[in-house]
């Protein structure tokens, strides 16, 4: 008999400068990140191609960086934003999409694990990027099938959910007041704060961005300015620190100030593993206890109320919490009574539910429960749903006359 194994997920860390791979399974105690170089802690892979000329010959990451300077190959640089920006690519007499190009990257680090023994296969990709857009979407819904990945097994989150699965994936002990992670590239120096809701069941939890300051000569002084800010009025348990620019012993009366009655974690591959638990908890939903409240995130649940085998119940379209990029809802229901649907919504922090009825104007007469319905809520913004209905008629006894009602759905 074969013996069922847990899912292997890979989270990346994506930009325009590297990539980092990390990959968990439920039998690990966290993620691993993985090192293209043995028993090293450099995690970075530039996100570079190189190829070389008059061969279909491509390098990448580290391999890419030193062909790029001997003049046996051709480079690209900046991946992800050429793609974005719908670029082609003239490498000899060949043009190439950047997104193809960007796809290749990906796929060259996926199977990085792969190579390096660490594991067999891998079941879920997560991405994990700085910001989502709906440009950047649309190009990673356009590599995904590329990379051999089904929709299930693929899923693309920003730095601030990575965050966010990343701490409440940690001992209890550690989040049990507020979290907070500070980033810092050497250039410029942010924050997240994340804040639970313990009133409310599931918890809702909201992540504050603090504004981009620029890194002055003064660092010490300067981030101990920041941090005093941040934290002001507030019990912090864990601070997480993100970045190169954390590196050099500039630390002294801020890292003072930080250690104070607070655990503080230093290292530069929380987003990948953030990425990891974020694929672990889609597959063990059931154990999670939060809800995230992001700026992608739907912010209310729209649901209707049928009748199933004899008993009432809610169905849910569309639930708070979900990526509006890439959540959906589907149902088909036969209508009973007058030709008009009434939808619940609802705040996820709320016992109250808002009902908006929809009317099925001139749609066709029939006799009770022979008229079926195909409802489809797509979100068009974190705050606003797109539900279309459509009249798939009963059968062979009342053909369907394919007539379609629109409506955008708020709160």
């Amino acid at each position: 008999m074969e013996v069922r194994r847990e899912p292997i997920i890979l989270g990346i860390d994506l930009n325009d400068r590297y990539a980092m791979v990390s990959y968990y399974q439920l039998n690990m105690n966290e993620p691993e990140t993985v090192s293209t170089i043995a028993g090293s802690e450099n995690y970075q892979i530039p996100t570079l191609l190189a190829k070389r000329k008059n061969l279909g010959q491509w390098f990448y990451g580290d391999d890419a960086k030193k062909m790029a300077k001997t003049s046996e190959v051709i480079c690209v640089d900046a991946l992800l934003k050429r793609a974005v920006n719908g670029e082609s690519i003239r490498i000899e007499e060949e043009s190439y999409e950047a997104w193809e190009l960007l796809s290749l990257f990906l796929k060259k680090i996926m199977d990085l694990p792969l190579k390096l023994g660490t594991v067999p296969s891998v079941d879920r990709v997560v991405l994990s990027v700085d910001r989502l857009t709906k440009e950047n979407m649309e190009v990673f819904w356009k590599i995904a099938p590329k990379l051999g990945l089904l929709p299930e097994q693929f899923m693309v989150i920003d730095h601030k959910e990575s965050f966010y699965y990343f701490a409440l994936s940690q001992p209890e002990a550690l989040w049990i007041h507020d979290v907070y992670l500070f980033e810092n590239d050497g250039k410029n120096l942010f924050y997240y704060g994340l804040r639970r809701d313990t009133r409310t069941t599931p918890q809702v939890v909201s992540i504050r961005e603090g504004i981009k300051n620029p890194v002055e000569d003064d660092k010490d002084r300067e981030f101990l300015g920041i941090l005093q800010r941040a934290f002001e009025n507030q019990i912090i348990s864990t601070v997480y620190l993100v970045g190169d620019g954390f590196d050099g012993g500039w630390m002294k009366d801020s890292l003072t100030f930080l250690c104070r009655n607070r655990r503080v974690f230093l290292g530069n591959n929380l987003y990948s593993k953030g990425a990891c638990y974020a694929g672990f908890v889609r597959i063990h939903s059931e154990n999670w206890k939060c809800i995230y409240m992001g700026e992608n995130e739907m912010k209310f649940n729209l649901s209707l109320k049928v009748r199933n085998r004899g008993s009432v119940a809610f169905h849910t379209l569309i639930s708070a919490g979900k990526n509006w990029f890439e959540t959906k809802g589907e149902c088909e229901v036969i209508l009973a009574g007058n030709a008009e649907i009434d939808f619940w919504k609802q705040l996820p922090n709320s016992r109250e539910a808002v009902i908006e009825t929809l009317e099925l104007t001139d749609l066709p007469s029939r006799p009770e429960r022979t008229t079926r319905l195909r409802i489809t809520a797509t979100p068009v913004s974190d705050e606003k749903i797109e539900v279309q209905i459509r009249d798939l008629g009963f059968g062979e006894i009342y053909r369907s006359t394919d007539k379609t009602w629109k409506y955008i759905m708020t709160m």
